[in-house]
This record gives C-alpha cells, sequence and structure tokens, in this order.
C-alpha cells in the first residue's frame, strides 16, 4: 500500500518491550509517521497494517483515553488513522478498518472465507413454505421485494431479477471484511462475517453473524444491548436494541426494532416498528408498526399498518402446514385481540375488531369496520371515514420520516385517498348497490362474501362511499383549475382536458407506490426485455413513474368523473359544473362534520374519568385541560375546521366565475 513501509527492525526492538509478538515481522506494514509507543500486548499474525495513532476519545462520564492499539490479535488486517482498539478477548481476522473507529471490550471480530455479508439470504416472506422466497442485498427496495414475492407467476420477470441481484451478489464477496471510518464497537461479543458501514454504533450487542450494517455519515445505524442478528441487511438510519433477536431478515431504511422483538424470515420497509411481539414470514411494507409484546405478525403483507395488543393471525392448513397466508392492504389497524384466519384479504384504511374465523374478502370495501359478533364477520362499509383517525394518521406518516433525505430506497406514497382507493370505493359501492337491486330493501341483514352487512350499514356506506366520490372529484377539479384564469366556457373545458389515456383503468399499490397497472405492466416489460439491466436503473425507472402520480391521477379522476356524472367534459356546461361543485361542497361540509363530532367524543365527560383523582368534578375538568388540552384548539379539530372553511371559499368562488361566463 502507499505510504506504507515494513517496519524497521529498531522499532521492532521496541515493540517486542511493549509486549508485542509477531510470526513474521516483516508482513507489519506502519506509516513513516505511525507512533508505535501507542501499540501493546499486541499480537501480530499474517499480513497488517497499521495508520498513525494520535487523538483521544470520550467516554461516558467525561473519562478522555488517548488512541491506543492494546491487548489485541490483529491476523490479516488493515488499520486506519487514529484508531482505538482495546481489550479483545479472541482476535481481529480479515478487517479492512477505517479512520477514527473505536473497538473497545470486544470477544471476536472475524471474516473466514469467501462471504456475502448477507447479501442473497433467502428470506421466506408471507409464506412459510418458501413459496415466495426472495434473496435480500444491500439495495433491495420495498418495490422489487413486492415482485419478487407476489409476481411469480410473471418468471420471467422474476428470472431478470433475480439475474440482476445474482451479479451484484457476486460484486460484493470477498474474504475480507469491512469496518468504514467513524464506526464504534463497544462491549460487544462475537461479530462474524458482517460488513459495517461508517458511523455505526454498536454497543453491548451479544452477536452479530453474515450480514451488512449499511450505515451513513448522514445516516447512522445503531444496534445495542443484547442484540442477536444472524444472515441479514440492515439499511441506513435504522435502530435495533434492547434483546432483539433477527434471523434471516432485511431492515429497511429508517425503521426501529426494539424492546424484545423476535424477527424469523421477514423484511421490514421504510419507517417500520416492531417492538415487544413477534414477527415470522411477513412483508412488512412502509410504516408497518406493532408495539405490543402478545402480538404476532405472521404470513401476511401488510403496510400503513397498526397492529393491536394480542392481535394474531393462523396460517396453518393443519393436515399439509404454513401454506396459508394472508394481506391486509395499506392503512388496515387491528385492535386488542383480533384474529383473522388466513386466507383473508382485508381492505385498505379498515378496522378489525374481534376474531374472524371466515376466510373474509373486503378489499372492494376501503374505509370500513370489520367487527365480529357471535362468530360472525360483520363489515360495516366506509365506516372509517367518520373516523378522526384517519385524519391523524394521513398528517402523522409524512412526519414520521425518519430516512436521510439522500437516496432513498423505497417509494412512499402517502395519499389515503387515491385512484387506488377510489377504484376500489367505486367497486364497493357497485357491490352495496346490486345487493339492494338482487336482494331488495326488507332483509334486516346481508350476505357479502362470508361477510354480514347489516340493512343500516349498506345503506350508510352507499351514503358515504357516494359523498367521497364527489368530494375526490371536487378536489381534482379544484386543484385543477387553481391559478388558471379562466374567461369562457371553452376554456374551462379545455382545462378539463386529461393529458393523455395513462392512468385510467386500474392502479396498484406496489407495497407503498400507487400507480396505473398499465404503467408497472410497461416497466415489467421492459425488465423481461432486458432494457433495464441493473438496480439502480429499476430505481430511476420506478421513480419515474412515480413522478408523473400526479398527471395521472387527474386523469384518472376526469375519467371518473364522465363516468360517474354522465357527463361530457367537452361538452360540459355551466350548470353541469356548478352541480358537481355543488355537491363536492357539501359532501365536504358532511365528511367533516363526521370528523369534527368523533373528535369531540375524546373531549366529552366520560372521558374526564381517572382525571383530577382526588379533586371535585371543577378540578377534574382542569386536570384534563391540562393533559389532554381544550378541544377547540386541538392541532386535528383546527385543521379540520380550516380545510371545510377552506373548501367552502374555493366553491363559492369557482360558482361565481362559472356563473359569470356561461
Amino acid at each position: 500500500m502507499k505510504n506504507y513501509i515494513i517496519i524497521p527492525s529498531e522499532l521492532v526492538k521496541q515493540l517486542k518491550i511493549q509486549g508485542c509478538s509477531s510470526d513474521a515481522w516483516d508482513s507489519l506494514y506502519i506509516k513513516p509517521t505511525t507512533n508505535i509507543s501507542k501499540i501493546k500486548n499486541v499480537v501480530f499474525s499474517g499480513e497488517n497494517y497499521i495508520g498513525n495513532i494520535e487523538g483521544e476519545r470520550t467516554f461516558y462520564g467525561g473519562v478522555r483515553s488517548h488512541n491506543v492499539i492494546e491487548n489485541v490479535h490483529l491476523h490479516n488486517c488493515r488499520i486506519g488513522d487514529n484508531p482505538f482498539i482495546k481489550n479483545v478477548e479472541s482476535y481481529i481476522a480479515n478487517y479492512h478498518i477505517g479512520d477514527n473507529v473505536l473497538i473497545f471490550n470486544v470477544g471476536i471480530i472475524a471474516v473466514e472465507g469467501d462471504c456475502t455479508f448477507g447479501n442473497g439470504v433467502l428470506v421466506d416472506v408471507i409464506n412459510e413454505g418458501g413459496g415466495r422466497r426472495i434473496p435480500i442485498y444491500n439495495h433491495l427496495s420495498a418495490q422489487v421485494a413486492y415482485f419478487l414475492a407476489l409476481y411469480r407467476h410473471k418468471t420471467l420477470l422474476v428470472e431478470q431479477l433475480l439475474s440482476m441481484i445474482d451479479g451484484y451478489i457476486e460484486s460484493v464477496v470477498s474474504n475480507v471484511g469491512i469496518i468504514e471510518d467513524d464506526v464504534m464497537i463497544l462491549n460487544t461479543e462475537t461479530i462474524k462475517g458482517v460488513f459495517i458501514g461508517s458511523n455505526t454504533k454498536i454497543r453491548s450487542v451479544s452477536k452479530l453473524i453474515n450480514g451488512s450494517i449499511n450505515s451513513k455519515p448522514d445516516a447512522p445505524i445503531y444496534i445495542g444491548t443484547d442484540v442477536k442478528i444472524m444472515n441479514f441487511i440492515i439499511s441506513s438510519d435504522s435502530v435495533i436494541d434492547n434483546a432483539s433477536i433477527l434471523s434471516n431478515c432485511f431492515v429497511g431504511q429508517g425503521c426501529k426494532i426494539d424492546k424484545h422483538y423476535s424477527v424469523d424470515h421477514s423484511v421490514f420497509f421504510a419507517n417500520s416498528q416492531g417492538y415487544n411481539g413477534e414477527a415470522c414470514s411477513i412483508f412488512a411494507g412502509p410504516y408497518t408498526v406493532t408495539h405490543h409484546k402478545s402480538t404476532l405478525l405472521i404470513a401476511g403483507l401488510f403496510s400503513f399498518m397498526n397492529a393491536g395488543s394480542g392481535s394474531n393471525q393462523s396460517n396453518h392448513m393443519y393436515k399439509l402446514g404454513p401454506v396459508h397466508q394472508g394481506i391486509m392492504e395499506r392503512g388496515a389497524k387491528t385492535t386488542s385481540n383480533s384474529y383473522v384466519i388466513w386466507p383473508s384479504k382485508i381492505g385498505p384504511f379498515t378496522l378489525v375488531m374481534g376474531r374472524h374465523y371466515q376466510n373474509v374478502d373486503s378489499s372492494d370495501f376501503p374505509f370500513s369496520y370489520l367487527i365480529e359478533s357471535k362468530n360472525k364477520s360483520y363489515l360495516a362499509p366506509g365506516a372509517n371515514l367518520k373516523s378522526v383517525g384517519i385524519i391523524r394518521d394521513a398528517q402523522k406518516w409524512p412526519k414520521r420520516d425518519s430516512r436521510s433525505e439522500k437516496n432513498r430506497l423505497d417509494i412512499v406514497n402517502f395519499n389515503t385517498v387515491s385512484p387506488y382507493t377510489m377504484l376500489k370505493v367505486t367497486k364497493g359501492l357497485k357491490h352495496l348497490q346490486d345487493i339492494l337491486v338482487f336482494s331488495g330493501d326488507k332483509l334486516d341483514e346481508y350476505t357479502y362474501q362470508d361477510m354480514a352487512i347489516k340493512k343500516s350499514s349498506l345503506h350508510k356506506g352507499i351514503g358515504l362511499y357516494t359523498k367521497l366520490i364527489h368530494n375526490f372529484i371536487g378536489n381534482i377539479i379544484v386543484s385543477t383549475l387553481r391559478k388558471k384564469n379562466i374567461t369562457t366556457i371553452e376554456e374551462l373545458r379545455n382545462a378539463l382536458q386529461p393529458t393523455s389515456e395513462i392512468g385510467k383503468g386500474k392502479w396498484i399499490d406496489v407495497a407503498g407506490m400507487l400507480c396505473p397497472i398499465s404503467k408497472m405492466d410497461e416497466f415489467i416489460q421492459k425488465v423481461e426485455n432486458k432494457e433495464i439491466t441493473s438496480s439502480e436503473v429499476i430505481n430511476e425507472e420506478l421513480h419515474k413513474i412515480h413522478k408523473k402520480y400526479r398527471e395521472y391521477e387527474r386523469n384518472w379522476a376526469l375519467d371518473l368523473l364522465e363516468r360517474f356524472y354522465k357527463v361530457n367534459l367537452k361538452e360540459i356546461t355551466g350548470d353541469q359544473f356548478i352541480e358537481i361543485i355543488e355537491k363536492w361542497e357539501s359532501s365536504v361540509i358532511e365528511l367533516g362534520d363526521f370528523l369534527y363530532k368523533d373528535a369531540s367524543k375524546e373531549f366529552d365527560l366520560h372521558t374526564h374519568v381517572g382525571f383530577g383523582a382526588d379533586g371535585n368534578q371543577e378540578e377534574k375538568l382542569a386536570d384534563f385541560k391540562s393533559v389532554r388540552g381544550v378541544f377547540e384548539t386541538n392541532i386535528t379539530v383546527v385543521d379540520i375546521l380550516e380545510h371545510i372553511e377552506d373548501k367552502k371559499n374555493r366553491a363559492h368562488k369557482l360558482i361565481t366565475l362559472v356563473k359569470g361566463i356561461k
């Protein structure tokens, strides 16, 4: 290596005096400026390189120590400048170590033979039987993982993706491990076959075997007390702590695994969190969150999901083994002690309550409640649209994105109401209307795909879905016409024309990315035709689609407008336009009123129970306000009221504008 020399014989004598030994001193290289007085009680074997050793460290409690290499066996190592390496019980073998690295009180750090550092580890996601097995690698995104796991029937696509991944894995195979600059490894027992990125902090860890820790200077990773991880990839900005155990797993960017969480054969993507409980063979798409000790997530696909305490799923067909699997689409939530038997498919933004022993499919009924009563699964279509929790979730997700803005692997679309969910709303509305047509309006209860729907829920669902369609279409119209100077009916018609046919038709949710299926089919064809040949280009192509979301959303909404209101936008009249805007304004007010009333329930008198423990009613109220705040100034309540007022003002401006030109 440049700037290194074989250690001179006179310095060898000094090292021997300082307790050092070697089986081949002519294989020890130092810089001419290396201060060898800082090297004590070191055993050298194989070929080793030592950089400059200057400066000092400050430890917890303000204790300062000079940088040293002391009490360690180094075998085939290259050590950068200014290390603090002390008290390694066994040895450090076959590692290149960067600048400013701290390694203190460690058992062993080693690589033996060719190693992929976790790249290529096979993970049995969604189905424990292995039918959806994916190889993890450093640049795995939620979208690529989705294709590998769920598009097995597209054999050419999967073959091409696997070929690209195999090429990448071959490029990282090495018999030498890397510890990059500014890494801290403290009080840790075993590290074998692990790549450790810059600025990683590893503190009091039990075991890290065969993996990559892809920490970055601006997106560090922390791994803490008594953690045990085998066969893994950990992405930037993530935290794993407090006796969590992981095997055969991928942890995406901004994730937190903590408090004894146990993971086996699972993948977690952007900003997911797992505390206390257990995950087995799950595909945790972005923002999958579980915080409870008694919660098990198993053999399922989730995203934007919050699992209540004691939530569980069953995936065993007892004669043939664990072959069942399930899907909870984006935004699904489970209440405490909920249970769903697999296979089942839960629609977007649906709240699951109770224990469901039927194989339900509510995927065409988003924003619903799925409630168990007397061993029956009752569906309340659209009922979750009245819950203020939907608004709170929509507000919190973007704010809780803890990923560095650079090099984000996963594409995440935070939209709650989108062509993806609205397509399902239109399907759900059609199903409910058909039930009335074919079964009449005299039954107290209806059955749809192993779910019961009460008569009152059916009618409410029709009303809620209709209001949401008015709302969605109106929002697109308003955003389309904003900042446009409309002076004639022709200008209005032209402004409401789609830019292309792209966006019309079916939309899909690709593990957090919302897009027209037509664009995804084009992308897949490019991969199959080998027009895309690397993971970098895959991400670029997917981001191109994502960046046009608003354009494609607008095209879909304008097509829905024509179909739903039975108008032709090339010939729409002023009266027709005004009627659509009036329906939009009415739906905004009515849906906003539902949310306002739901929020007010959290401030009702019965919620004051437990406040003002030793006082009278006045003190109880004062204590409640000091903790929970005042209803009128609650940020979500204020947002709801401001939203309604803003939409009303825009509606009036548009109506006035069109009345002036029609």
